[in-house]
């Protein structure tokens, strides 16, 4: 058996309150008194598929940065349950303001992947439309996006939109001020968002018990709104708790806050050595609660899915990655003057010479003439 709180044990972390779980490491159902979920044969097989697709551009993209295909990558291995199910607990109607890992929301919300690549090589600022796929662009300044989606909220609130806003952030995140200052706005307005916070417990190298004294999602309560705390390899659980907040968020009962404890199996990002701060021993505990295994093994068990499914989706992630590989090094070059285009709806004079500079300053170049 494994510790059912993820982390109860490992030394490196004080003692764990509860967490919703509704799928044990070993691939178990199990019941929780507050959380439940309907779900059938047909969308948990879809669930299985999101975990193990989103993965495997998440091994393709960290192979393709580390042949210098990608400027940075930051992966998500270890956190597809709470991505995918945080994504998929959301509308049509509502609207995702992620960091810069969630990969997984977005394949949830239907953004090519490679649209998502081209931000990590430099081709683009991200190119997907935020308005059409209700996920807005990453936004890399740590914490800012809370401020963006409380925003977002306080205008859906003022349209009377039936619509949610989930705001994902990290452990690391809850210390900046910029969350701080979006979770007073949120509850002194009652604005539809949610929290969502993936305690994958490292800020890079920085530990969780380094950060709170307390478990994060306890700290909602000083805010005035309801906390919950999920297993975040969990899929189920966090698709259940994640659906019920966003539900009460457009109910008009304020935001709630999320904690997904999870674990970030990988580096922070491709700059990053984790075995730096971190024990090896650590990573093979965790990796007994693999996300997506304790999936595959409920399928198996239950016999919702069988051997030609899991070949089946296996094979689509082998197109997946191949897609990925081909149209990453087929990405042109944009020209250097789209630095000035796209600034302005009206270029204003200063930068139109700042653009006719850079265009003579490179033409200078032309013929071998330096």
């Amino acid at each position: 058996m494994v510790d059912p709180v993820p982390g109860a044990g490992a030394p490196h972390l004080p003692g764990q309150p509860p967490l919703v779980q509704l799928l044990t490491p070993e691939g178990e159902r199990v019941e929780h008194p507050d959380h439940s979920i309907d779900i059938g044969d047909e969308e948990l097989r879809a669930l299985y598929r999101d975990l193990v697709l989103v993965r495997r551009w998440d091994v393709e993209a960290t192979a393709l940065q580390r042949q210098g295909e990608l400027g940075i990558w930051a992966s998500l291995l270890g956190q597809e349950a709470a991505q995918v199910g945080a994504g998929r607990a959301l509308t049509a109607a509502d609207m995702a303001f992620p960091t810069y890992r969630e990969h997984g929301v977005a394949w949830a919300r239907g953004v090519d992947p490679l649209q998502v690549i081209s931000l990590f090589r430099g081709v683009d600022a991200g190119g997907w439309d935020p308005v059409a796929t209700g996920f807005n662009l990453y936004t890399v300044v740590i914490g800012a996006q809370t401020l963006h989606a409380t925003g977002y909220a306080m205008g859906v609130q003022r349209d009377g939109a039936e619509s949610a806003v989930l705001a994902f952030l990290g452990d690391g995140a809850t210390s900046q001020g910029e969350v701080n200052e979006a979770m007073i706005w949120a509850s002194s307005l009652s604005a539809p968002v949610v929290f969502f916070c993936q305690n994958n417990q490292y800020a890079i190298s920085v530990p969780i018990e380094r950060q709170s004294r307390v478990p994060l999602y306890q700290r909602a309560a000083g805010f005035g709104f309801p906390g919950v705390r999920v297993d975040g390899n969990d899929v189920l659980a966090v698709l259940a708790v994640t659906r019920a907040a966003l539900a009460a968020a457009r109910e008009g009962q304020g935001p709630t806050f999320i904690e997904a404890f999870t674990y970030r199996m990988g580096a922070h990002t491709t700059s990053d050595d984790p075995t730096r701060y971190r024990l090896a021993s650590e990573l093979e505990e965790w990796k007994l609660r693999d996300p997506i295994a304790r999936v595959k093994a409920y399928l198996s068990r239950s016999g919702i899915a069988d051997a030609d499914f899991f070949a089946a989706v296996d094979a689509e992630g082998d197109e997946l990655a191949a897609r990925i590989r081909k149209g990453t090094l087929d990405m042109a070059d944009p020209a250097g003057t789209e630095i000035f285009d796209h600034v302005y709806a009206e270029m204003p004079p200063t930068l139109a010479a700042q653009r006719a500079e850079f265009v003579d300053y490179h033409a200078s170049f032309e013929g071998g003439a330096h």
